[in-house]
């Protein structure tokens, strides 16, 4: 739960941010990988990074963070063409690459409609620095030397030709490689990505539009200095005219005079078939791009439907064939009804499908002459009448239970972070406005919910005799509250004030839990989980963190405790730090260090986890944790062993005896036949990666449920709307959410102020299912459960719930 507010600055992928500088011939505004080695050390240079300028773009003035930007060297760039054809081409040209190095020379090949660059001639046998699609690219003109080339986002060049000559040699060379790459692309009926293909189609569309309106422009210019010169020609003839000059001659002068005129007439048609033209295009072009975005829409709802029917189909399948092969009496089974129904005691074909009758879904319903079927006493058979009906009972239940497995996957948006970011150094993030682009759908309260996908552990401790082997549960736990931050790189919502979040597993897991947002600035939410297996977990989580540019830190403050029922255990421990690194250049990856004292309270036992920082120069494995399980004496019981993201084993420390007699503790590999696995971390669902790395626990959280109370996360409008991909309408509606809230925050402050004014006593924010006092063990300031959500929502009474949403 420690990273949980670890996504406040990351983007929806893998980005990196370009330091602050301009300057020079100015750094580009929009960087990208493609490239292997030319971005310098450590800068990623990979596909999908952003490089965004302090402001400007190329040309503006700055400062850089590490002094000015270098000036591009000096020197020929010159393009040989190759083949003469103008679509191919290799040459020198010179490439940004960074801040530090600037413009650094390079050799370009276009070969087959794609752009690959080089660092030398010779390298050309075994090493290719990159390549870019053009069939896919925008080719932008900058300057008189300078121009870009860009595939979106994913890949951009920045490049500089020696003299102006030379880069329109070069820009007239890639447009005839893009027309014809677009053209061979056009005719493939093969496609890798539609929505790649869509958007390439959209982008497109856009730069025809874009060249034929200049197009019509030059015309346009081209008219007027036509019309200028006819008039001046005209004005001549007429003056010639009014000349003495023979009369063939003024026969001659005449039809020159009709002859610009018509050649003025005409220019002018011209021209404006052209603009007619070109209104068409930008009229069809919008309702072409209409019926694609409704036909694709009408795709993916098509695709929807057809898997629901496809589920529909083989759970009625399966519970047909549970139907009809349980009341039947079988050629080999002789006997009772009862002794059909009766588990374990037929083959295993009766079994398997007696269990695939129970997973059939609620439309299935039982015949009613079942028990006729039966053969034995009446009796034997109104028994197992009854004994199907209460399974089929239990069916219903867990069938409207049913958790879900998917959510709409993530979309590809772009965002430019700098813009964002830069405003963020040294600043607490919880103070900062981020749009969705950098959220999960899920808000803090579900994170922090997912402490609990482990509960087992908890369940498994509840039931140990040994205080101490209890304990080693208990750290297990801890660790495995870390295990889903490895890949999840998103930022969760920020909680409205008095906004809830419930989880009740009480039937399938045994327990339930309750999150509260009991504090605004600063956050802090409070978390109470009991369970009918014998424990109780509570928490309350403030989050501190500070961007520091390039990595994020974010330390978690609170105290949690965990009691044991039977035994009267009470435990409690802190969170670790939680780093995000590379926020600046580079893949984004997380890291949790630090230490964690477990201690219970009631026999004085202690547990001390070390989370390794990960070290480039460290030979141990990556994300280690290790542990001891110690007795109030000080004497080592159990060492724990793992890492936060996999799994922990432990194994019994034994006394051996030293070289000087004394006792010595047993070493590691001694150890192995003893060891046991407390924990080992679930496996992520099929495609993760598309559904924000969520756990299978994690993509349960948001589904909707009814029941819960008007402030559940389940409701939050920009959440849902995320979650479906209405990223845009989500960043509105959470513009208006937080704006509610700032006037409600300045309507309690107002009526504070006037209650000081007054001397009336003026009661402050109070959290609404919890209760701040003194914690008995600790002696903290905290929230504690005060009850009665349960009862509430089972008499459906939620009249003191605020309107948040």
């Amino acid at each position: 739960m420690a990273a949980t507010e670890l996504r406040g600055v990351v983007g929806p992928g893998p980005a990196a941010i370009a330091a602050l500088g301009g300057g020079g011939a100015g750094p580009p505004v929009v960087g990208g990988g493609g490239g292997r080695g030319d971005a310098g050390p450590g800068s990623g240079a990979a596909s999908g990074t952003v490089v965004a300028a302090a402001a400007g773009g190329p040309g503006t003035g700055g400062v850089a963070a590490a002094g000015p930007a270098p000036a591009p060297p000096t020197g020929g760039s010159g393009g040989s063409g190759a083949g003469g054809s103008g679509s191919a081409r290799e040459g020198w040209l010179f490439k940004w690459t960074n801040y530090i190095k600037g413009y650094q020379r390079r050799w370009f090949v276009l070969s087959n409609g794609l752009l690959s660059y080089y660092r030398s001639k010779a390298e050309m046998r075994h090493t290719c620095r990159g390549t870019i699609n053009l069939a896919t690219a925008n080719i932008t003109v900058e300057d008189s030397c300078n121009f870009i080339i860009s595939n979106g986002g994913a890949q951009t060049y920045h490049l500089k030709a020696s003299s102006e000559v030379e880069r329109q040699r070069w820009v007239t060379a890639l447009e005839l490689a893009k027309a014809k790459a677009v053209k061979m692309l056009a005719e493939s009926d093969e496609s890798g990505d539609e929505e790649s293909v869509s958007q390439t189609d959209k982008t497109e569309l856009q730069n025809t539009l874009r060249t034929l309106s200049s197009k019509v422009e030059d015309l346009s210019t081209c008219n007027d200095l036509i019309a200028k010169h006819g008039t001046a020609l005209q004005r001549s003839l007429s003056e010639l005219e009014s000349l003495k000059l023979p009369a063939e001659s003024n026969e001659k002068i005449k039809q020159v005079n009709e002859r610009a005129t018509l050649f003025r007439i005409t220019s002018n048609a011209m021209i404006n078939a052209c603009r007619d033209f070109l209104m068409l295009a930008q009229t069809h072009s919008k309702k072409w791009q209409k019926s694609l975005q409704y036909e694709r829409d009408q795709r993916i709802r098509l695709e929807e439907t057809l898997e629901q029917l496809a589920k529909q189909h083989n759970h009625l399948e399966r519970a047909f064939r549970g139907a009809t092969v349980l009341p039947a009496n079988t050629p080999g089974s002789v006997g009772s009804g009862k002794d059909q129904c009766c588990s374990g005691k037929g083959d295993m074909s009766d079994e398997d499908d007696e269990n695939e009758f129970f997973d059939a879904p609620e439309i299935i319903t039982m015949p009613e002459n079942l028990g006729h079927k039966r053969t034995g006493s009446n009796i034997s058979g109104a028994s197992s009448d009854i004994s199907l009906d209460e399974q089929y009972k239990h069916q219903l239940e867990e069938t409207k239970k049913e958790k879900r497995t998917r959510i709409p996957y993530k979309p590809n948006y772009s965002l430019n972070l700098w813009s964002i970011m830069k405003n963020c150094i040294g600043k607490e993030l919880s103070k900062i406005p981020m749009p969705v682009n950098f959220n999960e759908p899920l808000s803090m309260l579900q994170r922090l919910t997912e402490d609990l996908e482990y509960h087992e552990l908890l369940d498994r401790a509840a039931k140990c005799e040994n205080s101490l082997e209890q304990l080693c549960y208990v750290a297990a736990f801890t660790v495995s509250s870390y295990s889903t931050t490895v890949f999840r790189t998103s930022k969760p919502f920020n909680p409205l004030l008095g906004e809830t979040f419930e989880l009740d597993r009480l039937e399938e897991n045994g327990y339930r839990s309750l999150c509260e947002q009991v504090s605004h600035h600063p956050p802090a939410a409070a978390h109470h989980a009991e369970s009918k297996n014998g424990w109780t977990l509570r928490q309350e989580i403030k989050i501190t963190s500070k961007f520091r540019g390039k990595y994020l830190s974010i330390m978690p403050l609170g105290t949690i405790h965990c009691i044991f029922h039977a035994t009267g255990h009470h435990y409690t421990w802190k969170k670790v730090t939680t780093t995000v690194h590379n926020i600046i250049v580079g893949k984004l990856w997380i890291d949790q260090s630090g230490e964690i004292d477990i201690v219970n309270h009631k026999t004085g036992d202690k547990c001390n986890l070390k989370f390794v920082p990960y070290s480039y120069f460290s030979r141990d494995v990556a994300r280690k944790v290790t542990g001891e399980v110690t007795d109030p004496s000080g004497k080592v019981h159990f060492a724990l062993l793992g890492t936060w993201d996999e799994k922990m084993e432990c194994f019994k420390v034994q006394p051996v005896i030293g070289e000087n007699g004394g006792d010595a503790r047993q070493r590691g590999h001694e150890a192995e036949d003893s060891r046991v696995m407390l924990w080992k971390r679930n496996p992520l669902p099929k495609n993760a990666e598309n559904m924000y790395y969520f756990s299978e626990l994690a993509l349960t959280l948001n589904a909707w449920e009814s029941g819960t109370a008007p402030t559940d996360s389940r409701l939050r409008p920009d959440q849902r709307l995320m979650e479906n991909g209405r990223w845009d309408e989500a960043n509105a509606e959470k513009q208006r959410l937080e704006e509610k809230q700032r006037l409600s925050r300045k309507k309690r402050e107002a009526e504070a102020m006037k209650a000081t004014e007054d001397g009336t006593p003026y009661d402050p924010y109070k959290a609404l299912w919890f209760e701040r006092k003194k914690d008995p063990v600790t002696k903290e300031l905290t929230h504690i459960y005060r009850g009665e959500y349960w009862e509430c929502k089972e008499k459906q009474d939620w009249s003191s719930c605020p309107d948040i949403f």
